[in-house]
């Protein structure tokens, strides 16, 4: 992988949408893992104004040390990088005590963690309204348009996507290549939604790497070994299950003919 190239590339993409979008700057999330850690790097090297939130609800603390570091490694090495923390877990709190739970309690709690996406989601558009800024995806490929695992109008509301073709290995590699902190290198991925600090492979039932040879494979499933065969339905299934979120937005539409 030509890392080197990859970024160069993604930067001038950033620019390039930005002067013709005609805003200030960008606006990113940040979480303490791999994906906001490097699409923060790749806006910070761009050189227009990046705003870094970290938004924390209820985190476990190795994740709020991991963003910090983070932040604090991207504004010692770049002047237009500035940073805030917005804690929204008061918020959060008193959205769990409004709604009423009218559901199975593994349907209320999906709802409720897919909640903390949304809150986030909120206060990234407020700051971006606030300063003309763009609000930056941190998506991969893998999640973005393999399984889907993201939430819709949460992490998967955003402006532009810089790294949604990339597959989890590369992201990686090009942390590796940016100079990402080495904690942030070696944490074991997690949407940081859940409070007791599970991963994105304990959810998922797979591992990255799984799920990127599963998007790839087309040969027959009797070639596969058992675990092969479990990752190709586990990554099919999902696929399925989440098509609604990779695909436009379906539009009723009315025939000229009814239109008279």
């Amino acid at each position: 992988m030509r890392t080197k190239e990859f970024a160069e590339y993604i930067c001038d993409w950033l620019s390039t949408y930005l002067n013709n979008s005609k805003s200030q700057g960008f606006v990113i999330g940040v979480s303490g893992g791999i994906d906001s850690a490097v699409t923060s790097t790749l806006a910070a090297k761009t050189g227009v104004p990046v705003l870094c939130l970290e938004m924390p609800i209820h985190q476990q603390k190795e994740q709020v040390s991991r963003a910090n570091e983070h932040i604090k490694w991207l504004k010692s090495n770049y002047d237009n990088v500035r940073s805030a923390c917005v804690d929204l877990s008061s918020i959060y709190d008193q959205f769990v005590d409004t709604v009423t739970e009218d559901s199975s309690e593994e349907n209320h709690m999906i709802s409720l963690v897919n909640s903390r996406a949304r809150l986030r989601m909120t206060t990234l558009y407020y700051y971006a309204q606030l300063h003309s800024y763009l609000v930056v995806g941190t998506g991969n490929k893998v999640e973005d348009f393999g399984i889907g695992f993201y939430t819709k109008y949460g992490d998967g509301g955003v402006d532009i996507s810089p790294i949604a073709d990339l597959l989890k290995s590369e992201v990686f590699a090009l942390g590796k290549s940016l100079g990402v902190i080495e904690d942030i290198l070696t944490a074991a991925p997690t949407d940081g939604l859940w409070s007791d600090n599970r991963s994105d492979e304990d959810q998922i039932g797979a591992t990255y790497a799984e799920l990127e040879w599963a998007m790839s494979y087309n040969g027959s499933h009797y070639e596969l070994n058992d675990r092969q065969q479990k990752v190709v339905e586990i990554y099919n299934r999902l696929n399925a299950a989440n098509t609604h979120k990779m695909i436009p937005i379906p539009v009723c539409e009315i025939p000229n003919e009814l239109k008279l």
